[in-house]
């Protein structure tokens, strides 16, 4: 597999998260979530640097106790809505190029996806390269097909939300096939950097996916999240 250029492994983990206080170093197996991502990264052996953008100076140590580098914290305006993802990253990006280090490739790793595994990183990788995108998601399939989804509104009465799809659910369903649908996961993105910096959103197309299985995908957000996850985590290592 051909590198594509210099490639940056970047883990945005903020302190100031707000439905899971704190969650980036919420420990799961004894191990922080900050941290599996670093291990993650590391383990994948191909990203010419590992770094942790972060605001907070607890997490900035976490991260660099488990091998990441942290060169800069980055502004509390980059930790709080509006701001998300693709900021953060361009920040990182241009923080790196003005201490000299420039990359043709980004790799996200979120660590609020602690079931990804380096098989994860190293095959989203091999289909980025392979797909000629600029741009791939880590993707899962959804359970129910959004497309039999119903609206509520605040009398508590329900309407379809895509009526031309409901006579071909169910019971009803016609022998054309439906589309089939996914939804990003956030456990690998990956970027072209030059299409980034023009585009300053990874939601360009052509966009790659790499499917991973639900018991993978989990993405922590809730107390309920961690529960699942510790679950499957027992499972995968009795």
């Amino acid at each position: 597999m051909m590198k594509p250029g210099r490639t940056l492994g970047l883990i945005p983990a903020k302190g100031a998260s707000t439905r899971l206080r704190r969650k980036n170093l919420f420990r799961l197996g004894g191990i922080s979530l900050v941290a599996r991502a670093v291990a993650d990264a590391l383990d994948y052996g191909e990203f010419d640097a590992v770094v942790v953008t972060t605001e907070d100076a607890e997490i900035a140590d976490e991260a660099r106790r488990a091998g990441a580098d942290v060169p800069f914290i980055r502004p509390e305006k980059l930790a709080v809505d509006p701001a998300g993802v693709v900021e953060v990253t361009l920040h990182a990006l241009d923080e790196l190029e003005a201490r000299g280090s420039t990359y043709e490739t980004v790799v996200i790793l979120l660590p609020t996806s602690p079931l990804r595994t380096t098989d994860d990183i190293r095959g989203a990788m091999r289909r980025f390269v392979d797909s000629g995108a600029d741009v791939l998601m880590s993707v899962s399939a959804y359970d129910h097909t959004p497309l039999a989804a119903l609206s509520c509104d605040a009398g508590g009465f329900m309407a379809p939300f895509l009526p031309e799809w409901l006579e071909r659910l169910g019971a009803r369903a016609t022998p054309d096939p439906l589309p089939r649908l996914v939804r990003a996961n956030g456990a690998v993105t990956i970027c072209d950097v030059a299409r980034l910096r023009r585009e300053r959103d990874y939601y360009t197309y052509p966009l790659a996916a790499y499917e991973m299985p639900w018991e993978r995908s989990v993405d922590i957000d809730t107390e309920a999240d961690v529960l699942l996850a510790e679950f499957l985590m027992q499972r995968r290592h009795p």
